[in-house]
């Protein structure tokens, strides 16, 4: 049978560890001990009710039964007769429990009960261990989604780095990080909250990001007072990780600019954005609602002699000097493929005679 002593130790450490309540894991545990009688005895269909008692070292295993005159299911039922004296006690259709905890203990199935109950335990305990820890991530982060929060590195395992939040470990998944990006044990990061979800069929579920240009879009947000003022508005932003980004931003004030006001006296502004993502370009363009002229910037640090476009193809022409090919096309085609991006119209180079 079960070592109900060993199981108060492993619950004690279990809760410590990983700061689950006792009275959590025993429910956890009698549930799993709950299914291994059904599986051992073959009475699936048995309602089996299992109650552990740390502080008297005891278990108690009792199943209901329905008392009826003629029994048709013996899993479910029981007979007066079946009652012998007491069952002038009962009536019929009242549900009794039977205490089957001495007539386990002493069964020829003892051992391999206590054995397949430990097992069945150990799996649902690291299960639900799993599932809690889990649904503590999910509330914690719960209506923080698009946000951005900074976080120190507990411990980095390979490709596996585990940020410590609010004395809560949680992983940034691997298509989540940006290789510039130095993850050292005890280095703060801003990660941008790319989802916060669950539903009755999936666990609970918490993205952290550092790749998505919404953490540029926040890091600006958090930088700006502008923003979350509603003076300046970024309409489009795309992003190369750690390599580029652009945005195209607007005012809703004719009288102030919101390329200047990104940017800052002596850069200041994007220049923190900047540090914070290692260095990585930031080409910011002024959304003045002229498609060509727009094109044009975005294809930034390119100088861009003219731009014809088609509204219905959403395609367009950019009209350059030769020299200035490989900054308007850049590394692999990058800076053109942005621009296109953020413009939402499909973008061809061409090269104007010298």
């Amino acid at each position: 049978m079960l070592d109900i002593k060993q199981i108060n130790q492993a619950v004690t450490l279990i809760s410590k560890e990983k700061n689950i309540s006792k009275e959590k894991l025993i429910e956890i545990i009698e549930a799993a001990i709950k299914t291994a009688y059904k599986k051992d005895y073959w009475n699936k269909d048995e309602e089996v009710n299992v109650k552990i008692d740390l502080e008297n070292n005891s278990i108690e295993i009792t199943v209901e039964k329905t008392v009826v005159k003629e029994v048709t299911n013996p899993a479910l039922e029981i007979s007066f007769e079946e009652l012998w004296e007491d069952a002038s006690s009962f009536e019929e259709g009242d549900v009794i429990e039977l205490d089957v905890t001495d007539e386990i203990q002493n069964s020829e199935n003892a051992e391999s009960f206590g054995r397949i109950a430990s097992q069945a335990a150990r799996q649902v305990i690291i299960q639900k261990i799993g599932d809690s820890e889990k649904e503590k991530i999910y509330e914690l982060f719960e209506g923080k989604e698009w946000e951005i929060v900074n976080v120190k590195i507990e411990l980095v395992e390979g490709s596996k780095v585990i940020f410590d939040y609010m004395w809560n470990q949680i992983v940034l998944p691997k298509w989540e990080q940006v290789s510039k990006d130095n993850y050292v044990a005890w280095a703060r990061f801003n990660l941008y909250v790319a989802e916060v979800s669950k539903s009755e069929t999936w666990a609970p579920k918490v993205i952290l990001s550092r790749k998505r240009a919404e953490l540029v879009s926040q890091l600006f947000a958090e930088n700006v007072p502008e923003i979350e003022e509603w003076v300046i508005s970024i309409d489009k932003i795309v992003r190369n990780a750690w390599v580029k980004t652009k945005l195209l931003v607007s005012s809703n004030f004719d009288e102030i600019d919101p390329v200047g006001t990104l940017v800052w006296q002596k850069g200041m502004r994007v220049k923190s954005v900047m540090e914070e993502l290692w260095g990585e370009k930031i080409d910011i363009i002024a959304n003045n609602w002229n498609m060509a002229e727009i094109i044009k910037k975005s294809l930034s640090p390119a100088e861009v002699v003219k731009v014809e476009y088609d509204e219905e193809e959403l395609s367009s022409i950019a009209y350059i000097k030769p020299w200035e090919r490989a900054k308007a096309v850049w590394k692999n085609g990058l800076n053109v493929n942005l621009a296109s991006k953020l413009t939402w119209y499909r973008i061809s180079i061409e090269e104007l005679e010298a």
